[in-house]
């Protein structure tokens, strides 16, 4: 197998990988009980849609046997995101987890799992890559790790929470 094809069957499987990722969010949108997690949910999923095209463009391009730019990928991803518009959102969100006592603990963890394989799986393939092939890989990876952390922060602080409530006795 050719080189292209190997990195056209590399970034397929990523695209897979983004659309499962996509497909939990919008699912796990009915289980979340914390209005500002379903806002910062949403913004996520916006954010893989970009994730999506991103890696399109490339394979586009890697298809019709042609080089990508990367200066042109760059277009797809802008400032992070505040998930969490404000502090006031924040506050909000502690206040609501602490009155809902419903655990969204396995959501928040089974979204930081899928994005920290990603952007592990992206950290890897940049390493092992050159040129813009790596730079592409890179970029993707970054993105994927703001995700990462982002979800992390809030399953460990949901964890946190819900193991100092007053459970009674």
């Amino acid at each position: 197998m050719q080189n292209r094809e190997k990195l056209i069957k590399v970034y397929e499987f990523a695209l897979n990988q983004e659309h499962t990722g996509k497909n939990f969010f919008e699912m796990s949108l009915s289980r979340l009980n914390i209005g500002a997690a379903v806002d910062a949910f949403k913004k996520l999923i916006a954010e893989e849609e970009k994730h999506i095209e991103f890696i399109n463009a490339i394979l586009d391009r890697l298809r019709r046997g042609e080089d990508f730019s990367v200066d042109e990928l760059k277009d797809f991803i802008g400032e992070r995101p505040n998930y969490f518009v404000d502090r006031a959102t924040k506050e909000q969100l502690d206040n609501t987890i602490f009155q809902s006592m419903v655990p969204d603990i396995t959501v928040f963890n089974t979204a930081w799992l899928i994005e920290k394989d990603l952007s592990e799986f992206y950290a890897k393939m940049a390493d092992s890559s050159s040129g813009k092939v790596r730079e592409a890989f890179g970029m993707l990876s970054k993105w994927e790790k703001t995700h990462e952390e982002f979800f992390k922060e809030y399953r460990d602080k949901l964890q946190d929470m819900y193991g100092h409530l007053p459970w009674g006795g």
